[in-house]
């Protein structure tokens, strides 16, 4: 049967027309043209040649097979899946974020007459601010944990003027004027400068670099970073001092042993082998490091671990109140330790802090180069070299002039009223040209700037001969290698009240009011950003390092993080 009938029926008429053709040539004379009637179409064109023919039924037949192929592969094909096509994917889930913050509460407003007295622990640390830094160039909004409002302060200069002999260690200063955001309360601030030594001056350093090198110190921010902040100290580095390194993941191993400063080709090289991978065993190499602290050991000079870490300790001893003990038990071998934190994601801040408190040392976070030689070049005198022990601070306020106060920071570094003539009991240290700054906020009594109701069976402030006084100021610190304290005292009178803040009081309360507004602005009166900001603006004074300039920058950056974090939802 044929399958294709149209087909066939041209292909007999094509062959009819051409023997026709063909027969009339052959009697040797052409054939009359019939008449065409006026109403007959014109003739059709000449048909083609047989070959012409041929090839035009072999392309019909090709083209029919080539079509029954198809619907035959068509009707054996699997049915489509339901997603034939697949549909539009979620983007991955960035990393869950471990930083870890111990729980920070502020000080509570106190009435003088129930607690006059107020006793704490300095602080020198500054990592509170550079890690809130960190966060908000990234446009996140900080936990409140992370924001430690004397960090805060104490990472600027404040221009305290500095002792005039080594026989005190440092000077003690104070100013009172009414507070910014509400002129009815007052601010004091109490400033503390060490005596600052030359570079040159320095005694012999013996340094240990305690490095982290697990998995999770691997991102640019971390490792690299460290390995160039250590190259800018190792450049200050002198003949007379000595560089151990000692590297920790998984177990600790000795990367360099007690090497002197001037071979700097050496430490560098040493630094540049450094390698991420594996877990964290904290607790191992600390305990290396005072082993090579011990090693190379230098009679009155700095003995000093600088321990760089993101803080993810996980294996071996991971209890940090045994971490603590262990750090506290070297301590009076005359070796600090300073923490150093680096990254994000998994920075352990509460870990990093605790260990410089323990270790009679400080702590800083670097997220920075710029940082980095801030901590570690610029301020190394402070850093290596400590000048005064166990300081502590005690202020007396007199309740027939102060009605309330209330500390501002300082909430984890509380001492008991006891624990200040304690010799016994530890607290933070300077360094030389070290500055400290605490501030205050006071209500004088019958200012109308009391924020605690009034009590129904109060009694009333006993007035005393000394009404002229305000408070009393009692510092207790020890100099290195001794173990009995020395005491310090200065009354603060009335009549020392300034009708304005100076320049450096104005800029460390815009300071105090920019912390407190990132941790939710319940202290800041009649203040909101937009006062902050121009009080960031208007006082930024000396700005040799350009400091100041960028704490403007980071209030705006502040505002809008809270701003962000309060359309999404946030606290």
């Amino acid at each position: 049967m044929n399958r294709f009938p149209f087909a066939a029926a041209l292909a007999a008429s094509l062959l009819l027309a051409a023997c026709q053709t063909s027969q009339s040539s052959a009697d040797g004379a052409p054939a009359a043209p019939a008449p065409v009637p006026k109403s007959t179409p014109a003739a059709p064109p000449a048909p083609p040649a047989p070959v012409a023919q041929e090839a035009m039924l072999d392309r019909i037949e090709t083209t029919g097979a080539r079509r029954r192929l198809e619907a035959t592969r068509m009707a054996q094909a699997p049915a489509p899946t339901a997603y034939a096509v697949m549909p539009p994917q979620r983007p991955p889930a960035p990393p869950a974020n471990r930083e870890e913050y111990a729980d920070l509460d502020d000080n509570p407003v106190r009435r003088a007459s129930e607690h006059p007295v107020s006793t704490f622990s300095v602080d020198v640390d500054t990592g509170s601010y550079s890690n809130v830094r960190r966060m908000l160039r990234a446009g996140v909004r900080p936990p409140p944990d992370a924001v430690r409002a004397e960090e805060f302060i104490n990472y600027f200069d404040h221009g305290h003027p500095a002792p005039r002999t080594r026989e005190v260690p440092f000077a003690v200063t104070t100013e009172i004027a009414p507070a910014p955001w509400d002129p009815a309360r007052h601010l004091l601030m109490v400033g503390i400068r060490g005596y600052d030594v030359p570079k040159a001056q320095l005694p012999p350093a013996n340094l240990v670099f305690l490095v982290d090198t697990s998995g999770s110190m691997h991102s640019p921010d971390k490792l690299p970073l460290l390995r160039q902040a250590f190259g800018a100290l190792v450049d200050q580095l002198r003949a007379q001092d000595r560089v151990s390194i000692v590297a920790y993941a998984g177990s600790a191993g000795l990367v360099l042993p007690p090497t002197a400063g001037d071979r700097k080709g050496e430490i560098l090289a040493a630094l540049g082998r450094l390698q991420a991978g594996g877990s964290t065993n904290g607790g191992a190499g600390i305990e290396l490091a005072y082993a090579m602290a011990r090693q190379g050991f230098v009679e009155g000079g700095a003995n000093r671990v600088i321990l760089a870490t993101d803080g993810d300790f996980n294996v071996g001893t991971v209890d940090r109140d045994a971490l603590e003990a262990m750090v506290a038990d070297q301590r009076g071998s005359g070796i600090a330790l300073t923490t150093l934190g680096f990254g994000t994601g998994n920075y352990n801040d509460a870990m990093a802090e605790r260990l410089a408190d323990a270790g009679d040392g400080n702590h800083a976070y670097v997220d920075t180069l710029l940082e980095a030689r801030k901590v570690l070049v610029e301020e190394m005198a402070s850093t290596l070299l400590t000048i005064a022990r166990d300081v502590k601070v005690q202020v007396e306020f007199n309740p027939a002039v102060v009605a309330e106060y209330r500390l501002v920071g300082y909430s984890n570094r509380m001492l008991r009223e006891e624990d200040f003539a304690n010799d016994r009991v530890d607290a933070g240290d300077i360094g030389a040209g070290h500055e400290v700054t605490a501030l205050y906020e006071i209500a004088l009594a019958g200012s109308g700037g009391e924020r605690l109701p009034a009590l129904r069976y109060a009694a009333p402030a006993q007035t005393t001969a000394a009404t002229g006084e305000l408070a009393h100021l009692r510092l207790r610190y020890k100099l290195p290698g001794n173990d009995r304290s020395r005491l310090i005292e200065v009354p603060l009178r009335r009549d020392a009240i300034r009708a304005q803040p100076g320049e450096s009081l104005r800029f460390a309360a815009t300071v105090a009011a920019f912390a407190d507004a990132l941790r939710g602005g319940h202290h800041l009166g009649g203040w909101n950003w937009d006062a902050i900001a121009a009080s960031a603006a208007a006082n930024r004074g000396d700005d040799r390092w350009g400091l100041r300039a960028e704490f403007a920058t980071l209030v705006e950056a502040g505002r809008l993080a809270t701003r962000a974090d309060a359309h999404a939802g946030g606290d």
